[in-house]
């Protein structure tokens, strides 16, 4: 993306190579990530100062393992090569790779044996995270030994003259304290980057590319009630102001009072035209009947997406719909981009309906949560949208499990409300990254005023986290708890037990459809 120079991360199916894209951007030097497959020329074309070779699960000498162009070895673009992509390095270049005899799975620490510039200014040992059961028994010819483990030989490796380095270890993950300083050293030292990207220069570059798509047409921004749909809408009303039309559907399916204050703070506080589309009704009618949470994503998606024409077409003249994608839709959603496995299907991603009358502009695509609140800063959209907890696309209809009624959906709205009421009254709403109730299928036996009940179980969520592709369960203090339980208990008729979720991502998801 000129005029900033471009690090290119080409993915081997690492659960971690969105990471390095993040991590590297935090550096200040943009970053995209491509499949593996990518023919030379075309990753070539890109004019990249550096490309990262991402991990991955295979074994680099297993018949159908994920390759590369070799001829990207031979361009003189500085590579580095993590776990997977340290042993492809050694592998197609004449090095040996086998079977580790002790597998590395977490904490190690590595002894630095030539810190080169690689690993200028860390500190031996240097603790690191290890995740590999190969490992390079011999480096190609031409390369260093540049750290050791007592079960990785060659820990590090690094040819300066032709600027190729690969580490066993995973330098984008927090348990790698010196790993930025690593990936610094890569970006500014090897590749000589100058670290000039930043949420401001995206700003103006994503401007210039929306009015080079919209062309002077007319273009309409789908408003669910999130974070992600408000910044891209006031992206795109920056480029091209009165051009933008922003339709908001009350699916029916959103937080309590929510439509109401996100229409009054879009059209009060940024100015923007926002036309309002009651569709309940419609929603419920398509969720009717049905349990499974990728048809009710899929349901809801279809939905969606033909309201939208039908106010694209009750406007005029409107080819373009603008959605608030980010990353971390498109990497549960979709393969497009490497072997990473599908994890679940986002109504404006993997969701859509195959025949769209309208063409997709998603401005956002390739952010992550925390870069898109950034943006929404520097454009001036209200703190209390851009602080506001991520919300599902298909909003509460992911939250009530099973199926979807209107008096679940009520009981689910009033529980939700006050468990982020009591949040926000503890000073906590803020501290933690995203928190929702979840209306579970299941009755369980209650005692309420001397009586026996059986009703519902609903369960409580929060989370910690940086970029939401990895989050921690929040420890919220035992008093809250208490409170917010007993409220749900004594005001929200068809609850007579609550719970409260402590499952990491991963295994699990952040929400739990």
């Amino acid at each position: 993306m000129d005029p900033h120079e471009t690090i290119l991360v080409l993915d081997f199916g690492s659960q971690y190579t969105q990471l390095i894209a993040r991590r590297v951007r935090e550096l200040g030097v943009y970053t995209e990530v491509l499949g593996h497959h990518e023919p030379g020329p075309a990753v070539l074309a890109r004019r990249p100062r550096g490309i990262v070779l991402s991990g991955g699960p295979d074994s680099v000498y297993r018949e159908g393992a994920p390759r590369l162009d070799p001829a990207l070895l031979e361009a003189g673009v500085p590579v580095l090569g993590i776990c997977y992509g340290m042993q492809l390095l050694a592998h197609l270049l004449g090095g040996g790779v086998e079977r580790a005899r002790g597998r590395e799975y977490g904490s190690a620490d590595i002894t630095i044996l030539k810190p080169l510039e690689l690993l200028a200014g860390i500190p031996s040992p240097m603790r690191v995270w290890m995740s590999h059961g190969d490992h390079v028994a011999e480096p190609p010819a031409g390369f260093e030994v540049l750290a050791a483990t007592g079960n990785a030989p060659v820990a590090a490796m690094g040819d300066p003259a032709r600027r190729l380095y690969g580490i066993q270890f995973h330098p984008e993950v927090s348990h790698t304290p010196q790993g930025m300083t690593l990936l610094g050293n890569f970006a500014e030292r090897i590749c000589g980057c100058r670290r000039s990207w930043s949420m401001s220069s995206f700003i103006a570059e994503s401007i210039r590319e929306v009015r080079e798509r919209a062309r002077g047409e007319r273009v309409v921004a789908g408003i669910s009630g999130g974070v992600d749909s408000a910044v891209a809408a006031a992206l795109v009303h920056r480029a091209i102001g009165s051009g933008l039309v922003s339709v908001f559907v009350d699916t029916g399916l959103l937080r309590k009072n929510e439509a109401r204050e996100v229409l009054d703070m879009l059209r009060d506080r940024l100015g923007m035209e926002v036309r309002f589309v009651e569709a309940g009704e419609r929603f419920l009618r398509a969720l009717r009947g049905l349990a499974d949470p990728e048809r009710k994503r899929k349901a809801i998606g279809e939905t969606f997406i033909r309201v939208f024409e039908e106010a694209a077409e009750a406007l005029g003249g409107i080819r373009m719909l603008v959605q608030g994608t980010l990353y971390p839709d498109v990497i549960e959603s979709t393969t497009e981009k490497g072997p990473s496995s599908v994890i679940k299907s986002h109504h404006n991603v993997g969701g859509l309906p195959e025949k769209l009358g309208l063409e997709i502009l998603e401005p956002l695509r390739w952010l992550f949560k925390d870069e898109v609140r950034r943006v929404g800063m520097e454009l001036g959209v209200p703190e209390e949208i851009v602080q506001r907890h991520p919300f599902p696309g298909p909003g509460l209809a992911v939250r009530v499990l099973g199926e979807v009624t209107e008096e679940r959906l009520a009981i689910l709205r009033e529980a939700d409300a006050i468990f982020l009421e009591e949040l926000r009254r503890a000073g906590l709403y803020a501290k933690v990254q995203q928190a929702f109730a979840v209306l579970l299928p299941v009755q369980t036996v209650g005692v309420m005023g001397d009586e026996r009940t059986y009703e519902n179980v609903l369960a409580l969520r929060s989370v910690d986290t940086q970029d939401f592709m990895t989050a921690d369960w929040s420890r919220l203090p035992e008093e809250l708890l208490a409170r917010v339980s007993s409220r749900i208990v004594n005001e929200v008729r068809g609850v007579n037990r609550v719970v409260y979720d402590i499952t990491t991502k991963p295994p699990g998801t952040i929400e739990w459809e």
